[in-house]
């Protein structure tokens, strides 16, 4: 990742890891459909964590999943993605632009809301983010 998609998913990590109710976590594999993806950020519902066991790839979909784009990712393979996220139980999926600094909040039905100031708030789960922060 670049150095702005790099700061991006800390910032918005932080703004995650505040709301005491959810387990932020960077970077982790999902199995879906024989495949594996690895959204920016994956957000699940804070749970214990059994630090004597680890798991190489998430069997469980997350509430939701971050895409961050970067400078060399196209848009429909991040479209792609939402769309096998949201067929395995994934509720919503953050699309972040930094050059636009914008954060999309998507829904499985397609329903979408752009954020670009001001708290981003995700009707689905419950998560929520200002974009001021995610971008400073």
């Amino acid at each position: 990742p670049s150095r702005n998609h790099a700061a991006a998913q800390v910032n918005l990590g932080g703004e995650f890891i505040r709301q005491k109710e959810f387990r932020v976590l960077s970077e982790l594999t999902l199995t879906f459909e024989g495949a594996n993806y690895t959204p920016d950020l994956s957000i699940y519902r804070r749970e214990k964590i059994d630090w004597r066991e680890d798991e190489i790839r998430g069997k469980e979909a997350p509430l939701a999943v971050v895409e961050i784009f970067s400078h060399i990712q196209g848009h429909q393979v991040v479209m792609d993605k939402m769309k096998i996220y949201f067929r395995n139980g994934v509720k919503s999926c953050w699309l972040i632009s930094p050059h636009l600094r914008t954060v999309t909040i998507f829904g499985p039905e397609d329903q979408r809301q752009t954020f670009d100031s001001g708290a981003a708030v995700d009707p689905r789960t419950g998560l929520q983010a200002d974009v001021g922060a995610v971008f400073s």
